[in-house]
């Protein structure tokens, strides 16, 4: 039973799986979002320059079908007449067409972006194996997809017939009105007709986009020993191993900046080297719970600063202890005598601090054994 478990997809796709996928052209799409973003630009754009449209096509029908004398017996200049013609029919209803096109072009940003994936060129003959065609459309997906074209074909058909019942007293009284006035009422009842295509098609993306989705996640889970198998391959790839390497020593550090607060003294290099010591009643001896060099000295000062932490410059032992103690550790013993002195003065400023008086002069030279004070380097 384990081993059926363990090859079933049930695992959702990794990150580099998707990324795999997306490597080789496969992301979700969904044809309908394409489809509605056109027919929402194609309607908006016929709204808007609509009677521009309207006008400009009167005017090239006029054109066209005035017919000069000289004409009917040029077939050469019958001939410039039509390019002539053709051009300007082109440059009214290139607006709508470049809106069009527009949308077609930003439309896969709506779900899944635009890819380009060498592997997706790359010939692939399975792919002309008829039995494997015949299978993808007998599939669940294969039957999905007919049952959207059967159910869209018959949305849009039922809303023409809509349109068409509704609309048809105006759509019979178009051929005795002036040519102003019909093809006005003709544009009106294409805007008309293309919104309510635009309603019905917003209907169909609402289904079909959740879909694609959980089809496209579905079809690259993976089975348990998928996962095992893949981390294991991520294990051993150095690039890996560096960012792992690298958010663990960031997330230390974050921890280790979040305990700064909780110090009861920081000792400093002044510059250099910051070390953050904590003692409580139940502890054998002080524990450095921060310690840095550099920037992140710095950072521990500014926090300790900034939540009113003592400092005490001691540079043998600020440096001593960055050296020889670890994060988290209890100091050795041969520093006790050292930070016994430092303690001692944090208690007498504390004291200070709640009854007044005299304020406590900081130890001048604290003893540190020479063997553990490090040698300076840089400052």
């Amino acid at each position: 039973m384990a081993e059926d478990s363990d090859l079933e997809r049930t695992e959702p796709a990794s990150g580099r799986r998707l990324d795999q996928a997306r490597e080789q052209g496969q992301v979700p799409r969904s044809r309908e979002v394409g489809a509605f973003l056109v027919l929402i630009v194609g309607a908006a754009t016929l709204w808007a320059l609509g009677p521009w449209v309207v006008q400009r096509s009167m005017a090239l029908l006029r054109h066209g079908l005035i017919l000069e004398s000289p004409l009917l017996h040029e077939p050469q200049q019958m001939l410039v007449r039509l390019t002539d013609v053709s051009y300007d029919a082109l440059l009214v209803f290139s607006p709508i067409l470049l809106a069009l096109i527009l949308a077609a072009l930003i439309s896969p940003f709506f779900l899944g972006s635009w890819v380009f994936s060498t592997q997706a060129l790359v010939p692939d003959l399975t792919r002309l194996d008829p039995i494997k065609g015949l299978a993808r459309l007998i599939s669940w997906s294969g039957l999905v997809e007919l049952l959207k074209a059967v159910a869209k074909a018959g949305l849009i058909a039922g809303i023409a017939a809509w349109v068409i019942w509704s609309e048809r007293g105006q759509i019979f009284s178009l051929y005795d009105q002036s040519l102003q006035t019909g093809m006005a009422g003709a544009g009106n009842l294409l805007v008309f007709s293309f919104f309510a295509v635009v309603a019905a098609m917003l209907l169909i993306v609402a289904v079909d986009v959740p879909f694609q989705l959980w089809q496209y996640y579905d079809k690259l889970k993976m089975t348990r020993q998928e996962v095992r198998d893949e981390f294991k391959q991520m294990e051993g790839d150095p690039k890996v191993k560096g960012r792992i390497r690298s958010m663990q020593r960031e997330a230390a550090r974050r921890r280790m900046m979040g305990a700064v607060p909780n110090a009861d003294v920081i000792v400093t290099n002044p510059t250099h080297f910051a070390v953050a010591l904590a003692y409580s009643a139940g502890m054998k001896a002080p524990k450095v719970i921060a310690k840095g060099r550099g920037e992140v000295a710095l950072k521990i000062r500014e926090i300790g600063a900034a939540n009113g932490v003592p400092m005490l410059e001691a540079p043998p032992l600020a440096r001593a202890l960055y050296k020889h103690v670890e994060l988290d550790q209890e100091i050795a013993v041969a520093l006790y005598a050292a930070v016994a002195e430092v303690l001692a003065y944090v208690h007498q400023l504390s004291q200070w601090r709640r009854s007044g008086g005299q304020y406590p002069a900081p130890p001048r030279e604290i003893a540190v054994p020479a063997e553990l004070v490090p040698e300076v380097q840089n400052g």
